[in-house]
């Protein structure tokens, strides 16, 4: 079965102090996207599909502290998705701007990490299981891994 994912929008929702995500998929614009409820600028999130698995990620800052990259999988064409993933895990630091490629059994999640206002560094975290695990981050400025596989 082929799934045609045409645009993924995701967009905070604020009530009180519960965060809340909408998800909808649509082929309008991102104005399709409503709610009753005040809504912070609606994000889109990155999306890759090979075979029966969808891969997503999205900027999420929960906390409030700084944006973290959070991934799901799907290996049923998007019927249902596994457990959330925080890719990033960079507390005080913003990791922005996902991005996703698939091939074969790899996922390769990328993204931008911001410690400050002047200075922006690529990092990269790949998976060889369809998105259950991934390897450490890399630092693409440099040479250097962090943190733990996951």
């Amino acid at each position: 079965m082929i799934v045609l994912l045409s645009l993924l929008q995701i967009a905070t929702v604020y009530a009180g102090s519960v965060n809340t995500i909408l998800i909808s998929t649509s082929i309008d614009s991102p104005e399709s996207l409503k709610s009753s409820q005040c809504c912070a600028p609606v994000f889109l999130a990155p999306i890759f599909t090979s075979g029966n698995n969808v891969y997503v990620s999205w900027s999420s800052n929960k906390t409030g502290e700084s944006f973290e990259i959070m991934f799901r999988a799907s290996a049923d064409d998007g019927k249902t998705f596994g457990a959330k993933i925080n890719l990033s895990n960079t507390p005080r630091v913003d990791s922005i701007n996902p991005s996703i490629a698939a091939s074969g059994n790899n996922v390769y999640e990328s993204w931008w990490e911001r410690a400050n206002k002047t200075s922006n560094e690529p990092v990269l975290r790949i998976s060889s299981d369809n998105g259950k695990t991934f390897g450490p981050i890399m630092h693409l400025q440099s040479t250097e891994l962090s943190g733990n596989s996951s």
